[in-house]
């Protein structure tokens, strides 16, 4: 970045500093934008599209946007077809993805976050429209051969670059699952059956983080505070587990867990559906279909270990998250990550102002990231509030993929959206996270970062774009710096006082985190238990059924009656089968973690080891290959078990604080 360039940026951002009462703690601008109330936009004749796209300033642009797009996508089939087989033609297929996914996911991310119900409603049909082509052009005969003529051909292909003949063999692998080596007749039926899981795929989405409600009279009336009202009843969107209150926790799981006839049917007419398409393009199982291309390549490949330590037994630590939150206000947070960034990769966190309607929500705040060398890598807009219909989980959505674009010599910046639900600052102070609220932070942080970092080529291997099992291990990898003391202590200060965290405060911090992340995998090996049973084979019993036997197997704690936990698990639609992705993905960031940061977590060469080796290359890479340059060793499955075995007995001699150091 030019030192002009830089310069402008500090001139634009240094009106923020002024808007927080500083007290004894000056933050950096990025602090200070994220613990400032956000401006309230006056120019009201200016008239921006979400996101900047100038036709989505109202809900009926979605459709202009789609006509567009699916234009677009015509006239490049076309080419494809008509073009001599060659890297053109896996140009052509890019631009195609690219072209669709930018209207679908800017959609699937506006249809469950726009407070607006009637942008939701436009963007759920689009997502709709759009996923039909999408099914359409996977069983597109003519299309497919295009792609075919050229892997077919070895001399063609000893022509393309190592990342060119990937994308080419991924899109063939597309084709490939959505079957169509199968006859006109049974590729609509496969079409079909595509569609309707698009139907029961966003019912099951959309009513899993619907809230349940309850008459107040059946809640003590010095609870109601918890929750939010509506009319006679209190309404209750999530598990409130970081409340302090027993009783809240307990009203909060029975509400909310309690089961939804028409959700639960939705779930068995999803799992039947899936189970159906897979065996009719060939598969064994939906199972078996979702894990080719994986790490993993099979589910019996990395079964779930069955641990001879028997249940894990792991206890929290009994610390107050109230007396640590002040010592984390969001500013101070983000002021972490800024650090943490810059000392890793020379990369810089800094905050915009977003046009008049280019966000969905005043709150809503816009972050540039800048390298030091290399400029603008894309933009991070962070929703990270609590809203109503809003849904209640941390999610990371990418709006646009990076890729190079031949047609205009540029590369195309990466966008990302990251959701939380976080409280509203109040009066007297910012918000203020709890420790877990902070290490999800960090968690999801991961996955944008991984989303800017990366330089591919194409779109269609962009960033997360990667295989299931290894998009995980950034976000995971985060997970370690947010509970190292070394790294904690760089930003954790009182929001009033500018009072660092006391170290006596940071080792308790750090041992419970490191005890609460061995129970936390503990609950990871039930999840991906459920997910592969639910994904193996029909069954003959009800999916609660099912899960009670596998939470008393694989969990220990006993089932609750009346509960329906699966009805909230929103996992089993982006992750259907590969819910065991977590584990894979937390071995990996664990021998990444202990190999290459554990000694120094600020190290700038492993930092640029570690973009280079594994973040740059989005899907771009075989993941195994990704490891094997971080780790400088290939991994083999014992390396896994045992990397997993270590996170269910913490040795907490290697990161507590030595008193002598």
């Amino acid at each position: 970045m030019s030192a002009c360039k830089r310069l402008l940026y500090v001139v634009k951002h240094r009106s923020l500093w002024a808007q927080v009462r500083r007290n004894v703690t000056t933050w950096s601008p990025v602090g200070a934008a994220f613990n400032a109330k956000p401006h309230r936009r006056l120019d009201l004749f200016e008239k921006n599209g979400l996101f900047g796209v100038p036709e989505l300033s109202c809900p009926a642009g979605f459709q202009a946007a789609a006509k567009t797009a699916l234009k677009n996508t015509q006239r490049l089939v076309e080419k494809a077809c008509s073009s001599p087989p060659g890297a053109e033609t896996v140009e052509c297929f890019d631009q195609l993805s690219d072209g669709l996914c930018k209207v679908a996911d800017l959609a699937d991310f506006i249809k469950v976050a726009h407070p607006d119900p009637a942008f939701r409603e436009a963007a759920e049909k689009t997502c709709v429209d759009i996923g039909t082509v999408v099914e359409k052009l996977n069983t597109n005969v003519e299309l497919c051969k295009s792609l075919k003529n050229l892997l077919d051909n070895p001399n063609i292909v000893a022509q393309l670059d190592p990342d060119t003949r990937r994308v080419a063999e991924l899109f063939m692998f597309d084709f490939e699952i959505s079957g169509i080596h199968l006859d006109d007749k049974l590729r609509k039926e496969a079409v079909g059956l595509h569609v309707k899981l698009l139907d029961l795929n966003n019912e099951f989405l959309v009513g899993s983080h619907m809230p349940n409600r309850i008459a107040r009279s059946a809640i003590p009336e010095h609870l109601h505070l918890h929750f939010a009202s509506e009319g006679s009843f209190i309404q209750v969107g999530g598990l409130h587990a970081d409340s302090p209150d027993d009783l809240v926790r307990e009203i909060a799981y029975r509400i909310y867990l309690y089961p939804n006839a028409d959700l639960m049917n939705c779930l068995e007419e999803l799992l039947k559906c899936r189970h159906k398409l897979a065996k009719l393009v060939g598969y064994e199982s939906y199972g078996h279909r979702a894990l080719k291309g994986t790490m993993a390549k099979t589910p019996g490949q990395f079964t779930i270990i069955n641990f001879s330590l028997g249940v894990l037994r792991a206890e929290r630590y009994n610390i107050e998250p109230s007396l640590y939150s002040p010592y984390f206000s969001l500013g101070a947070c983000m002021e972490g990550l800024n650090n943490l960034f810059s000392q890793l990769y020379g990369v810089s966190l800094m905050s915009e102002h977003p046009s008049a309607g280019e966000v969905w929500s005043e709150d809503v705040r816009k972050l540039a990231v800048v390298h030091e060398t290399e400029g603008l890598l894309g933009y991070i807009y962070c929703d990270f509030f609590h809203r109503s219909d809003k849904p209640h989980q941390d999610c990371h959505f990418t709006i646009r993929g990076g890729r190079w674009c031949q047609e205009t010599s540029q590369y195309q910046l990466p966008v990302v959206v990251l959701m939380l639900s976080l409280p509203h600052p109040s009066k007297s102070a910012p918000t203020l996270l709890t420790p877990g609220m902070m290490e999800n932070l960090f968690h999801e942080m991961g996955h944008a970062m991984h989303s800017m970092l990366g330089r591919t080529r194409y779109q269609h291997v962009t960033g997360t774009r990667c295989s299931t099992d290894f998009a995980e291990v950034p976000s995971i990898l985060m997970e370690y710096f947010a509970t190292d003391y070394r790294v904690i202590s760089q930003f954790a200060r009182h929001y009033e006082t500018g009072q660092p965290l006391p170290e006596s405060m940071v080792a308790r911090l750090c041992e419970s985190k490191k005890v609460c992340g061995a129970a936390d995998t503990q609950l990871q090996i039930f999840y991906a238990v459920l997910d592969q049973i639910y994904h193996s084979k029909p069954h003959n019993r009800s999916t609660t059924d099912i899960l009670k036997d596998m939470q008393q197997k694989f969990y220990g704690l006993p089932y609750t009656p009346n509960t329906a936990w699966q009805l909230r698990f929103s996992h089993l639609i982006g992750y259907g089968a590969k819910y065991y992705s977590y584990l894979m993905s937390r071995a990996v960031a664990s021998m990444v973690w202990k190999q290459c940061f554990v000694q120094d977590p600020l190290n700038r060469d492993m930092g640029e080891r570690y973009r280079r080796e594994m973040l740059a290359h989005g899907g771009a890479k075989e993941p195994m290959l990704m490891v094997e340059g971080m780790l400088q060793r290939r991994p083999t499955i014992e390396d896994f078990v045992d990397a997993l075995v270590s996170e269910l007995n913490p040795n907490f001699e290697t990161f507590i604080m030595d008193s002598e150091s």
